[in-house]
């Protein structure tokens, strides 16, 4: 799991799990 995986739960937490890796490939 990426590092940055941890930071995920917070910036996207209004996302199902799965979204927030997509969520995050769009914002960078």
């Amino acid at each position: 799991m990426p590092r940055f995986a941890a930071n995920l739960g917070m910036l996207f937490t209004e996302l199902p799990f799965e979204q927030r890796f997509a969520a995050a490939a769009r914002n960078g």
